[in-house]
């Protein structure tokens, strides 16, 4: 059993990275606790928030994953529990916000496990100092009383470096390991006595020499670039001797650099790639296209399980309310009902309802009911107003809850669709590396050779070394204007122009003249008065001098 643990940020493509159900027969989300979101995507994202607003703490995540010894077998459920519990422990991170995944591919079955180090109630990241000797000592005790075995490469070996995520990945993209490239490299090494054969061999391995921010990178045929020294499996080979064997016939400055390199084998790789596998490649797309439509549908049936609840809801709430509003009025009719029919039943006759038309009590008696009226209409008023009121904002708040809901759906389907193109780009990957592995044939991991476009690059680097002018900005105009405007009779100095066309000569060969340089570069060896005077203007340099 091996254990791999790291701190880490980017929430969002670890989700996508561990609901991948392409590079994994089976993704189950086994556990989520410390979050309201139901899905990785969303769970993270409430971790990712609290980590911002809280603290400062950018890697808010610790990602463990445990991988049983398929040789030793499975590990129960149990097992599993047990051995994050010990790491909780061993942590600091009982009680802290998990996720906890369960992946199998090609039959063999391990787990993930994702803690939030966020403390949302002190508003601090759990420290994690020493995190991978806690998790070695867990690891050696839970092996021992579970009677496991731990391989060798449990801990890094001072003999072979553990391989790297980037090795990996260029592994996979290309079906070439590091051993591969090693390989190749040091059997051009071995098979070549000179730096040109050495290239040369090196081009005929699928690979460019070029320059970086190290003198000599190579360039494979896939875009990969490679520390040249590395590739040479010989320890008596050092960085120095290298670039000492190399630097003469190709220096640095004469090799294209690593971009321009890429470039030039992008095109060669496309005219490869182009022929295999169009077919294939579509109807490999085609079918995960189709694997994927079974998966969406599943959340689109839930959207439009969703959006049929809202709708009901909707529905229900406002009937709801209508039948509060007209029960409300129905109550104020019925009270208004029964106090005329009292008032009716209660209205004096004969002597008394004259007595109290004459008196002004019967004027009084219907001011006073216009009045008991008037202040009952007005406490239903009131009274429906305010039932209006709180009906508007259940209204509201219910339709905040449905656009969350929304919301929600609409963030799992987005995390939904960023699945499935991690699951296309795998597939392209594992469809290009297989195209071309099916191009380099049983050729021993050997790629197809650059020796045609490492010979062009050379030919047209040399080109524009020899029409490099030699002249600085500038100087071949005013040369050519000082001749066009030289009077015709006006001859050259032959002799000075010789003198100093042999001056610099002259200063190197007098090799026991102990004379500082400055003084010899000031004053020539030759008097120019004692050579003679200068031709006089007109006259013929060939004529003779009686």
């Amino acid at each position: 059993m091996i254990p791999f643990a790291s701190q880490r940020g980017g929430g969002q493509d670890l989700a996508t990275h561990l609901m991948n159900e392409y590079d994994n027969e089976v993704a189950v989300l086994a556990q989520l606790r410390g979050s309201i979101a139901s899905d990785l995507h969303g769970a993270f994202k409430e971790w990712q928030v609290q980590a911002e607003d809280l603290t400062r703490c950018a890697k808010y995540l610790y990602s463990l994953s445990i991988n049983p010894d398929p040789k030793q077998g499975p590990l129960t459920l149990d097992q599993y529990m047990d051995y994050i519990a010990r790491t909780e422990e061993a942590l600091g991170l009982t009680n802290q916000p998990r996720a906890i995944v369960f992946h199998e591919k090609y039959g063999r079955e391990h787990c993930h496990v994702v803690w939030s180090r966020i403390d949302a109630v002190h508003g601090k990241a759990v420290h994690l100092a020493f995190d991978h000797e806690k998790l070695m000592r867990v690891t050696r005790a839970f092996a021992r009383e579970h009677g496991l075995r731990l391989p060798p490469g449990y801990e890094k070996s001072p003999e072979k470096g553990q391989e790297s995520l980037y090795d990996r990945e260029k592994q996979r993209q290309t079906g070439l390991t590091k051993e591969d490239h090693m390989r190749a490299v040091t059997r051009a090494w071995q098979q070549s006595d000179t730096a040109a054969a050495f290239v040369r061999a090196l081009s005929e391995q699928g690979y460019l020499l070029a320059t970086g921010n190290r003198p000599y990178v190579l360039v494979d045929l896939y875009g990969g670039t490679h520390a040249l020294a590395r590739l040479i499996d010989d320890k008596a080979v050092k960085t120095a001797d290298l670039r000492k064997f190399l630097d003469k016939d190709f220096p640095p400055e004469s090799l294209p650099s690593v971009d321009e390199a890429i470039a030039l084998v992008e095109g060669h790789r496309a005219a490869i790639e182009r022929e295999a596998g169009q077919d294939q490649k579509a109807t490999a797309v085609a079918s995960l296209r189709q694997s994927q439509q079974a998966r969406r549908a599943a959340l689109m049936l839930e959207r439009t399980a969703l959006e049929a609840r809202q709708q009901a809801n909707r529905a229900a709430l406002a009937i709801g309310q209508r039948g509060v509003r007209d029960a409300l009025r129905h109550v104020y009719l019925n009270k208004r009902e029964r106090l005329t029919v009292a008032r009716r039943e209660n209205r004096p006759t004969g002597l008394a309802a004259f007595l109290g038309r004459i008196t002004g009590v019967e004027a009084l008696r219907t001011l006073l009911h216009r009045r008991q009226d008037a202040k009952a209409l007005k406490a239903y008023a009131a009274e429906r107003l305010q039932l209006r009121v709180s009906q508007t904002r259940a209204h509201l708040h219910q339709e905040q809850q449905h656009q969350a809901e929304l919301v929600e759906q609409g963030r799992r389907e987005k995390s939904l669709t960023r699945i499935e193109r991690r699951e296309i780009a795998a597939l392209l990957r594992d469809l290009r590396a297989s195209a071309r592995s099916l191009a380099r044939g049983d050729r021993d991991g050997q790629m197809p050779s650059l020796e045609a476009i490492a010979c062009r690059d050379r030919v047209t680097r040399t080109r524009k070394k020899v029409l490099t002018p030699t002249h600085r900005a500038g100087e071949a105009k005013a040369e050519f204007e000082s001749a066009v405007t030289r009077s015709p009779t006006e001859l050259p100095n032959l002799l000075a122009a010789f003198e100093r066309a042999t001056q610099a000569r002259r200063a190197r060969e007098s090799g026991d003249d102990k004379r500082p340089a400055l003084d010899r570069m000031a004053r020539p060896s030759i008097d120019l008065d004692r050579a003679g005077p200068s031709p006089e203007p007109g006259r013929d340099p060939g004529q003779s001098r009686d």
